[in-house]
Parts: structure tokens; C-alpha cells; sequence
């Protein structure tokens, strides 16, 4: 039997770098084991030109739509939520909606490309960014799922959050 496709939340302050750029890579590798989303707590108006790049960069399609909101996401009619994975700190220190599912959450924190001025270091930080999560979420899709319970895999994906291998 095929199991179902697990849906992830990739939330960051904008939802115009970080959360799409993860919403892409794990779409793009994870063979159509995920179905992944990203939102903002304050998004940005648009997607930010140079995360855009860094993904095309990588061959990686961006997503095709504009940052949203995470009310999107965790209204009580929304579809459930396997995992929700904040990357940035403004986003980590929300006050958490009650998520439709139950997922398990983690926070794999990126640095904010905001933080940097000048396009030629902002670009570096988002490459870094590219690269950090696309090893997390292929080690995510390796992680044998269906066969560990809860907590031991709200473990692992902490772990991969805090730069661990698993």
C-alpha cells in the first residue's frame, strides 16, 4: 500500500526567502513523499529576487505563488499538517496556532538574508541556506517514518535542526 504524501509547513518571518526556498527543495527531492507549503507571520509582498536565483541556481523550480500568511494554514478547515518546521527565529518566537494534525514541530533555524546589505553577501547567506536545507530534508526523506514512533522521530528532526546527524 502507498502511504499518502506528508504535508509540511516551512513558516518564516516573510515567507519571501527562507520558507519558499524550503517549500521548493523539498517538493523538488522528496519524490513526491512530501507536499510542502510555506508561509510567513508578517509575509513579505513578494519573493525575494535573489532566494529566486539561489534555487534556479541549484536547478531547483521556485514555488509559483506569492508569500502567504500563515492563517492559511491553521484555520480549523485547513487539511492537516504532518510537520511544521520554523526557520527563523521571529517565527520560532510566535505564539503557535493550534495546527490542523497535530504535526510535529521543530525549529531549523536559518540565517535571515535580510540581515545583510550588500547583494554579494546576502546571495552567499542564501546559498548557505540553500545547501543546509536541502541536506536536512534529504536526510528526512531517508528517515524510516512509517517505523518510528512519535517522539522518537520528533527526536530526529529536532536533531537535524540543531545541525545533528541522525
Amino acid at each position: 500500500m502507498e502511504r499518502q504524501r506528508l504535508r509540511i509547513l516551512f513558516l518564516s518571518q516573510r515567507n519571501s526567502a527562507r520558507s519558499m526556498m524550503a517549500e521548493a527543495i523539498a517538493n523538488s527531492i522528496g519524490q513526491g513523499q512530501f507536499e510542502a507549503h510555506s508561509a510567513g507571520v508578517r509575509p513579505s509582498a513578494k519573493v525575494d529576487p535573489l532566494a529566486v536565483e539561489a534555487l534556479e541556481h541549484a536547478g531547483v523550480p521556485a514555488p509559483d505563488h506569492p508569500p502567504r500568511h500563515v492563517r492559511e494554514f491553521s484555520a480549523p478547515d485547513s487539511p492537516p499538517l504532518d510537520f511544521v518546521f520554523t526557520l527563523s527565529d521571529t517565527a520560532a518566537g510566535e505564539a503557535p496556532p493550534s495546527w490542523p494534525g497535530h504535526p510535529i514541530t521543530a525549529h531549523w533555524r536559518c540565517t535571515d538574508p535580510e540581515q545583510f546589505d550588500d547583494p554579494a553577501d546576502k546571495r552567499r547567506a542564501l546559498s548557505r541556506t540553500r545547501s543546509e536545507l536541502e541536506r536536512r530534508l534529504r536526510v528526512l526523506t531517508n528517515l524510516p517514518i512509517d517505523s518510528l514512533d512519535r517522539l522518537s522521530l520528533q527526536s530526529q528532526v529536532e536533531a537535524l535542526g540543531r545541525g545533528e546527524r541522525s
